[in-house]
């Protein structure tokens, strides 16, 4: 395993829950990519802990989905059996959406 796979990063949310997430799945975001990008010497990247401006059930969803959009990376898309779209409850859809635009996922 590299380093990369290895290392965990923590994700806050602005209800005060925090996820220790893998890295790997993390930077499957674009946002949080270039937060704990190390050369770019921003504070996240210094202490691994990432702010997310979100509630954490939508913050939860979107980890999940990163998860998600990591494990099926090398799959076709005719191969994937599961839609995540029927994961999502309707009552955070726009929410969660905001989110996902914003994180790059």
């Amino acid at each position: 395993m590299s380093q990369e796979e290895e290392d965990f990063v923590l994700l806050e949310s602005s209800d005060g829950y925090t996820f220790v997430v893998s890295k790997k799945i993390a930077i499957a975001s674009g946002t949080l990519k270039t937060m704990l990008d190390e050369e770019a010497a921003f504070e996240e990247a210094k202490n691994k802990t990432c702010k997310i401006q979100q509630r954490g059930v939508i913050l939860l969803k979107v980890i999940e989905y990163l998860a998600y959009k990591v494990q099926y990376a090398e799959f076709n898309a005719e191969d994937i059996k599961e839609d995540f779209s029927d994961r999502i409850d309707p009552y955070i859809a726009l929410e969660l959406l905001t989110a996902a635009d914003f994180l790059e996922a």
